[in-house]
């Protein structure tokens, strides 16, 4: 592993942090079921991961390595929203992809504990940094904060290969839910 300084991304990070992940989940199953047109996936994964981002980067829980080439995108427990500010307009999305995401929401969330937890929402590394281990730099940093809270992580997963990457890792499958897509919730 290259020995990259992880950070707390800032609102400044968001375009290369985007770009990663647009570039980092092109087949992943979930993202695929979101926006299934090879056409607009490109602009519609941004909307979806820049959404995402804005959410999160004022409650100082997204990290980052490698000048925004791998992310862990985590929400703590409590209250979203921005810092001192409203939170963030839902992305600028067509209406079929906006019921796909209500959908997905739906399943994941009726599977979380009722209890306090960080959730680890997003890990993804550009392509072209692959095999750094900077994802797992990235993630240990938000396991970190959970333990120091005290509280348990989740995550969830629709790609089989990553339960197995999330084993070695730690994680371990504490339930699963059958559609939209086959989703694995996991727990650290």
């Amino acid at each position: 592993m290259t020995t990259a300084e992880i950070t707390v991304a800032t609102p400044a990070d968001r375009v290369r942090i985007v770009e990663t992940l647009v570039a980092a989940f092109p087949a992943d199953p979930v993202l695929r079921f979101l926006f299934p047109d090879e056409e607009t996936y490109p602009a519609h994964a941004a909307a979806f991961f820049g959404h995402l981002f804005d959410k999160r980067v004022h409650r100082g829980s997204v990290w980052t390595i490698g000048g925004g080439a791998s992310v862990a995108i985590w929400e703590p427990p409590g209250p979203g929203g921005s810092a001192g500010g409203e939170p963030p307009a839902e992305p600028d999305l067509p209406a079929d992809a906006m019921a796909r995401m209500k959908e997905y929401d739906e399943a994941v969330h009726s599977a979380l504990p009722d209890s306090p937890f960080w959730y680890l929402g997003v890990l993804g590394t550009h392509p072209a940094s692959a095999g750094r281990r900077w994802g797992r730099a990235v993630m240990a940093a938000g396991l970190r904060r959970a333990a120091e809270d005290g509280l348990p992580s989740i995550l969830e997963t629709s790609k089989p290969d990553n339960v197995e990457l999330y084993r070695r890792a730690g994680w371990r499958v504490t339930r699963e839910v059958a559609g939209p897509v086959p989703i694995w919730i996991m727990q650290q």
